[in-house]
């Protein structure tokens, strides 16, 4: 099989999906729905290539999708586990962590707390940094909802997504992208747990571009009304668990059933795991026929095969 070529990636990095432009983003998603749909043609694309993989959050499927993704594209991995309480930037600065890392890896993953360690990792290294996650955002998690949504669909334009629940890093990559898309977005959130305003002023910007549109709802009824796709997250995400009790009840009449489903145009349920079930999301709901959220993390894989591809192996890289 003959692999088609892997065009670069458009940024030096990905720390946030808006630093691309919807045609960029575009570009990223059909590279990985290349990829995933001629695997065995990218096996020997980044041979000699090795990843570094640095993680201050525990994770599941960040970890294996990108050390799996590299192993499949002929490459290597290796992962630094600083979950147990470690910081990056208390042993030694994130500015020496990101010069000594350039000289033994061709990119770096990072998962971290801080959004700005992840800043200062990319302003620092010569070589690529993939935001695996931090405080403020999940891009490659986007990547993935996006992606599987177009797998569903095909064209995603006009379609209305929901995201209900806490305005967190998760949201903030998703109406990124949704909005890059075309998509009507809207986010139904109690007040006080909105979007990062900034995030939500260039989700408007994109939308008006795009001829998507943006919108806040606190009425989770009204919101998901004619909605084609759901997505909701945990209502105290990692580094919030003395926030928990708190949330659980702010949160409460904000939990995707069955009877909030009925509201839907058959909506597709998305969720980025891990899930509670009972708590965000009924077990009906999270293991019911419209749910995709084991197709997204499938698509984790492909997705973030895709931005090693292009930042590693596109054509005019070294």
């Amino acid at each position: 099989m003959i692999a088609a070529p892997i065009a670069p990636f458009p940024a030096p990095n990905l720390v946030s999906l808006g630093d691309l432009s919807p045609d960029e983003l575009r570009l990223v998603l059909d590279t990985a729905l290349e990829i995933k749909a001629n695997q065995t043609a990218y096996n020997d694309l980044l041979r000699g290539k090795r990843l570094a993989m640095v993680f201050e959050k525990e994770s599941l499927r960040t970890r294996f999708t990108f050390d799996i993704g590299m192993q499949d594209l002929g490459g290597s991995a290796t992962f630094l586990d600083l979950s147990n309480g470690a910081r990056m930037g208390a042993r030694e600065s994130v500015r020496d962590m990101a010069k000594n890392l350039e000289r033994w890896t061709h990119a770096i993953v990072a998962r971290t707390y801080r959004h700005r360690t992840v800043v200062e990792l990319a302003q620092n290294a010569d070589v690529p940094v993939v935001n695996g996650l931090s405080e403020l955002l999940h891009p490659c998690q986007a990547l993935a909802d996006t992606m599987t949504l177009i797998e569903h669909w095909g064209d995603v334009k006009g379609r209305k997504l929901v995201f209900i629940g806490d305005g967190n890093n998760t949201c903030h990559s998703l109406i990124t992208a949704a909005t890059k898309l075309g998509m009507d977005v809207t986010v139904c959130a109690p007040e006080g747990y909105e979007p990062d305003a900034e995030i939500e002023r260039a989700a408007v910007a994109s939308a008006q571009e795009t001829g998507g549109s943006f919108t806040l709802e606190t009425d989770p009824i009204v919101a998901v009304k004619g909605a084609h796709a759901v997505y909701t997250d945990v209502w105290a995400s990692m580094g919030q668990e003395e926030e928990t009790e708190e949330r659980a009840a702010v949160f409460s009449d904000y939990a995707v059933n069955e009877q909030l489903m009925e509201y839907t145009d058959h909506a597709k349920f998305m969720h980025c795991l891990p899930a509670h079930r009972g708590h965000e999301v009924s077990r009906g709901v999270i293991d019911g026929p419209n749910s995709i959220v084991f197709d997204i993390a499938e698509n984790r894989l492909h997705a973030q095969k895709a931005v090693l591809a292009m930042l590693l192996g596109g054509e005019g890289q070294s």
